[in-house]
């Protein structure tokens, strides 16, 4: 069973940053696509960013331009880099691992908060 751990959630005032980590207890070679999803109250979760083994990088159309994703094999952690930070991105931000045949799976979340 992989576990998925993120931290590096907070509050921060509107044009701040935060650097989200999420730290699997395995390698994360082994899945697929790794990936940070947003929730807010009544509302689907919502993919951010991803980046599949390889390297390749998505981004929602709203967190282009503004964060980034990257990953350390070695130290089997993914890293969501925020900058620019607007109220509409707070929410519960989630860790995502994709395996090929086993399905997703998920962090416990942490929360972001940007106060105007």
């Amino acid at each position: 069973q992989v576990q998925l751990v993120e931290s590096g959630g907070g509050l921060v005032q509107t044009g701040g940053s935060l650097r989200l980590s999420c730290a699997a207890s395995g390698s994360i070679l082994n899945f697929s696509v790794m990936g940070w999803h947003r929730q807010v109250p009544g509302k689907q979760r919502e993919s951010v960013a991803s980046i599949t083994r390889t390297g390749t990088i998505n981004y929602s159309d709203s967190a282009k331009g503004r964060f980034t994703i990257s990953r350390d094999n070695a130290k089997n952690t993914v890293y969501l880099q925020m900058i620019s930070l607007k109220p509409e991105d707070t929410g519960v931000y989630y860790c995502a691992a994709d395996h090929s045949w086993l399905g997703r799976y998920w962090g416990q979340g942490t929360q972001v908060t940007v106060s105007s």
